[in-house]
């Protein structure tokens, strides 16, 4: 049985913190209200966090990249630990305002980070306020 990883970007305004489905009681819920927000910034405003203006905004402006740094460590104890333990569910939340920037960034990168780091590990990425951008 592999680890299941379920990764949420949310809004806080909109639906808040992602139910947990799988009967584990929920998982991470990182806040990145935070970080700068690159939609108040006029040219972002109708981006998203998958565009390239948005992640350089995020990457050279921003504690964005401290930020994930830190939550790659914290949810590795976790993989770790779970994949060693023969678990099966993880959910990995990060909210923002509106579900559309930070939160879209975040998500998208840690799960390209755990997608390469674990790659027994079966990665699902939902965008909650972004839905033509699941994966």
């Amino acid at each position: 049985m592999s680890l299941k990883i379920e990764i949420h970007s949310f809004s806080y305004k909109k639906g808040g913190i992602p139910k947990d489905n799988s009967g584990n009681g929920g998982g991470f819920a990182f806040d990145c209200r935070g970080i700068l927000n690159p939609g108040r910034v006029e040219e972002y405003k109708i981006q998203t966090g998958c565009d390239i203006g948005v992640q350089d905004y995020l990457e050279t402006k921003t504690e964005m990249p401290n930020f994930l740094e830190l939550v790659k460590n914290i949810v590795s104890i976790n993989i770790d630990n779970y994949i060693g333990r023969d678990f099966d569910h993880l959910q990995i939340n990060f909210g923002c305002t509106g579900g559309q920037h930070r939160s879209v960034y975040a998500a998208e990168k840690i799960a390209k980070f755990i997608r390469e780091k674990y790659p027994q590990t079966m990665v699902t990425l939902n965008h909650d306020e972004q839905p033509q951008l699941n994966s």
